[in-house]
């Protein structure tokens, strides 16, 4: 128990430590509330996941539950680009469905692809889109897109309303759904193809 405890306030550190050096990329200075990562993940039909992708996972904690709720036979591509929480994520992600990428989001059909998996069912993502440059987000959104199965679902939480345009523009479905039991409270978008 004293161990979990330690580890845990290490997580918290290293959170904090990152959102003062790069406050814009992480939109908060605390990791999502477990509120919040049961409503996104309650969306999801983990029967039927077999390709699931995070983006922007941190410290992990969106990834934790992801892991629990995973069938044994399914696989997790994680998107990441903060070299301290690769360092972190490296440290404990030690189940062997998980394949952690350093590399934009950008990138994933080109991953999945080069991994010989066609697709994703979901995909997770905490980015903090309403920073990125139209460019950047918008390939994102586009390969996010372009890699999702028609049945399968794009799931993301903000903290603005501003992403709505650029979802609706690259997406058929965008259904809005609010978590006010997150420090601050979310928007969390449930997108389909």
């Amino acid at each position: 128990m004293a161990t979990t405890r330690l580890s845990r306030f290490r997580q918290m550190v290293l959170f904090a430590r990152n959102f003062l050096k790069h406050p814009a990329m992480l939109g908060s200075v605390i990791p999502s509330s477990r509120f919040l990562v049961r409503h996104m993940l309650d969306q999801v039909n983990w029967n039927e996941a077999r390709v699931i992708v995070e983006y922007g996972p941190g410290i992990g904690t969106f990834t934790r539950e992801i892991l629990s709720r995973m069938r044994p036979d399914a696989v997790l591509v994680v998107f990441e680009t903060n070299a301290d929480f690769i360092e972190h994520l490296r440290e404990w992600l030690t189940d062997p469905r998980v394949h952690l990428i350093h590399d934009s989001a950008a990138q994933v059909d080109k991953v999945l692809t080069s991994m010989g998996l066609h697709g994703a069912d979901y995909i997770v993502s905490g980015l903090p889109f309403r920073v990125m440059p139209p460019e950047v987000r918008d390939a994102v959104l586009r390969a996010t897109r372009d890699t999702l199965h028609p049945t399968g679902g794009f799931f993301l939480f903000q903290y603005t309303r501003s992403l709505e345009t650029p979802l609706e523009h690259f997406f058929g479905t965008v259904h809005e759904e609010f978590e006010p039991l997150n420090i601050p409270p979310a928007r969390l978008y449930f997108c389909a193809v």
